[in-house]
């Protein structure tokens, strides 16, 4: 008897190691897929163009130099750019969170009269869109076009935010609303003082959300502030610099912009870019990372 029971706790001794090694295999296969094209894609931006033509660089560079991003960042626009990227990204989310938070937590209260009708109307819009030429229309005629504003305001709301965040109202004790009525605190306090600090989770999800689409678009600044070069956006002018690879599109300190580029090639150039739009995310996504796998999981147990 005893025999058997020591047979059965090395056979489930041995399974465990084996199902442990699998993982940590995968695991670690994961993590290399993962990590390697973005250490391959800093070393040739690190690399000397000249030296990358000849291919063979992995996770290091042969030949260092700091010519590529000298070369990007020499361009016209780009310190104006940089400010106005960080400039929405910063406003875009502040107020895409504070609308969201405020519509979500109106259209979670059961006795709000219109709680129905908005989620109904929010719900559509996910579905059915005016398409771009009206939405140009629209803009050209609130007179946004060549503004700061058209980059925060029309996508301050989203319902789809909206839902993300009144489901994890819906998650919380009603009680503490209640609570907080009977020590006679108003809507505005309840939402300030007791809601929003239990907010973490789903704002620091919707925030990285909100962040990487302000920071990562640039197609609004071609459709409505191409031409107003004080309203000019990173990604906007690092799609400029892709071009004049093999374009004049513009000039450096009286130079061609397309001399300056042969120079460099444009796979280190190419590399370059994409460190740039790539680093300010990652420095912040550790920040957020506590709160994001809880916000993405909201919903997803009922009970």
């Amino acid at each position: 008897m005893a025999s058997s029971s020591s047979k059965s706790r090395s056979t489930t001794s041995w399974s465990d190691r084996v199902f442990d090694i699998v993982v940590y295999t995968v695991l670690f296969l994961v993590t290399i897929v993962t990590l390697y094209p973005f250490l391959n894609v800093l070393a040739i931006s690190l690399n000397d163009s000249t030296d990358s033509v000849r291919g063979g660089i992995t996770i290091y560079p042969r030949v260092f130099t700091l010519k590529n991003y000298e070369t990007i960042f020499a361009y016209g626009g780009m310190i104006t750019g940089l400010q106005i990227s960080i400039l929405r990204t910063i406003i875009g989310t502040l107020l895409g969170l504070a609308a969201s938070a405020m519509l979500a937590f109106t259209v979670s209260r059961m006795d709000f009269i219109g709680r129905k009708f908005v989620s109904t109307y929010l719900a559509l819009t996910m579905y059915v869109s005016g398409g771009l030429i009206p939405f140009y229309i629209l803009m050209r005629d609130l007179n946004m076009l060549g503004t700061f504003s058209v980059y925060v305001l029309p996508g301050i709301v989203s319902a789809f935010n909206v839902f993300v965040i009144r489901s994890f109202i819906d998650g919380l004790p009603y009680a503490l609303q209640e609570s907080a009525k009977l020590d006679g605190a108003n809507d505005w306090t309840i939402f300030w003082r007791v809601i929003l600090p239990l907010l973490k989770p789903a704002l620091a999800t919707i925030g990285l959300f909100l962040a990487v689409g302000q920071w990562n678009s640039w197609f609004d600044t071609y459709l409505f502030n191409g031409q107003s070069k004080h309203l000019t956006t990173l990604q906007f002018e690092l799609m400029k610099v892709l071009q004049s690879t093999t374009t004049n599109v513009d000039s450096v300190h009286g130079r061609n912009m397309s001399e300056v580029m042969n120079q460099v090639s444009p796979e280190s150039v190419k590399m370059a870019i994409t460190m740039v739009v790539t680093v300010p995310i990652l420095v912040v996504y550790p920040f957020l990372q506590r709160y994001f796998v809880k916000g993405m999981t909201l919903g997803s147990v009922k009970g």
